[in-house]
């Protein structure tokens, strides 16, 4: 058996930024406002549900260079801790490069009482916009996860 379902992945693009992904179906879009050291930021999330677990990418309105990726990925994990009232933590934190962008990648963990999940996520910072790459999942599904997660990121194109 494959680990990763043949589906069908469909080209996904953020209209105001022009910024495109590869996602396994059709995604659901969340516009959102979040703040970020105090400025308020528009942010749009694209995601798709599989049964291997959650693929995604958000693109954020603001100069990602203009604040570590570090702090980002921190504020990744506060927003979701937020929002579930479930603990996540990152581990296995490094800098990479995304066509040339500063790129940080990290695996994602969160354990409840009830299941572990894991995930990847890669933070792009570009002059506009701020990128985020991710997948979460059950921790069983690692494997699929992982291949979804290549996936997203070699079909991701940043204008």
């Amino acid at each position: 058996m494959p680990a990763t379902p043949a589906v069908d992945w469909v080209e996904t693009t953020d209209p105001p930024s022009g910024i495109t992904a590869e996602l396994p179906g059709k995604a659901t879009v969340r516009k959102a406002t979040v703040s970020i050291e105090g400025e308020e930021v528009d942010a749009r999330v694209y995601i798709v549900e599989t049964p291997d677990g959650a693929v995604g990418f958000a693109v954020h309105d603001m100069p990602g260079d203009q604040y570590p990726l570090e702090d980002n990925l921190r504020r990744v994990r506060e927003s979701y801790m937020q929002n579930t009232a479930e603990p996540l933590t990152s581990s296995n934190v490094h800098k990479a490069k995304f066509d040339g962008r500063p790129a940080l990648d990290a695996r994602l963990t969160s354990e409840t009482e009830d299941e572990t999940l894991t995930g990847f996520i890669r933070l792009i910072a570009d002059d506009k916009h701020l990128v985020q790459a991710l997948v979460l999942g059950p921790e069983a599904k690692e494997k699929a996860l992982k291949a979804m997660h290549e996936r997203l990121l070699a079909g991701l194109r940043i204008p």
